[in-house]
């Protein structure tokens, strides 16, 4: 007569349980990486990326409105001061026309360049995330996609400042909004960029009457 013993179910048993122990180890090493990164380096990098973003679109812009406003911008030309027959001043007022053609052309050539800027992303070296001066800018670098969010926006503003007596300062500038989008794996963050662009200043000799121009209507 054979006799069977129940060792080798037993032993079973065991592997079972080690197996589910290693498992759940797994698990939870995983998820607590997950939530190192999640909490400790994504931030990081988004406002590494966030800085680096900011500066290439703001660099952009600036460029593009030197290019265009010094080529194209007269203070004669867009802004019309007009006097009466004894040199004072009557009406100031503005060539809406030929402003917003200036404007709608940075727009566009903003938005070409910006597409470039959107298709090579930004890189963050991979010692940033230490937060180590001496390995700030060491290790390999991670390329961060970007995206436009919405168009860009513009809008003049017009500034009279007291230049002496009789005489007033004026100042036209030019500022910009745009939106876009830093993306990682995991995350993402939105970023507001807003630039103020000096366009021209230049001296009216003069009184300047209640009603200034504004620039933003025709």
């Amino acid at each position: 007569m054979k006799y069977y013993t129940k060792k080798p179910k037993i032993r079973l048993r065991i592997k079972h349980k080690k197996l589910i122990l290693v498992i759940i180890i797994i698990f939870v090493l995983f998820n607590s990486i997950l939530y190192c990164i999640d909490n400790s380096i994504l931030p990081a990098v988004l406002k590494m990326a966030e800085e680096e973003m900011k500066r290439e679109a703001t660099d952009i812009v600036y460029e593009t409105a030197l290019d265009i406003y010094s080529r194209e911008f007269n203070y004669s030309d867009m802004v019309i001061v007009e006097k009466d027959n004894n040199g004072n001043i009557t009406m100031i007022r503005a060539d809406t026309v030929k402003l917003n053609y200036l404007s709608s052309k940075l727009v566009l050539e903003s938005n070409k360049k910006l597409m470039n800027l959107q298709e090579l992303g930004v890189k963050v070296p991979l010692g940033y995330m230490t937060k180590n001066l001496v390995i700030h800018n060491l290790g390999p670098k991670i390329n961060i996609k970007m995206e436009q969010v919405g168009n860009i926006t513009s809008s003049y503003e017009s500034v009279f400042e007291s230049a002496g007596i009789n005489q007033t300062r004026h100042k036209i500038y030019l500022n910009v909004d745009l939106k876009i989008r830093a993306i990682l794996p995991m995350n993402s963050k939105d970023i507001n960029i807003t630039c103020q662009i000096p366009v021209a200043e230049t001296i009216i000799v003069g009184k300047i009457p209640n009603t200034a121009i504004e620039l933003n209507k025709p």
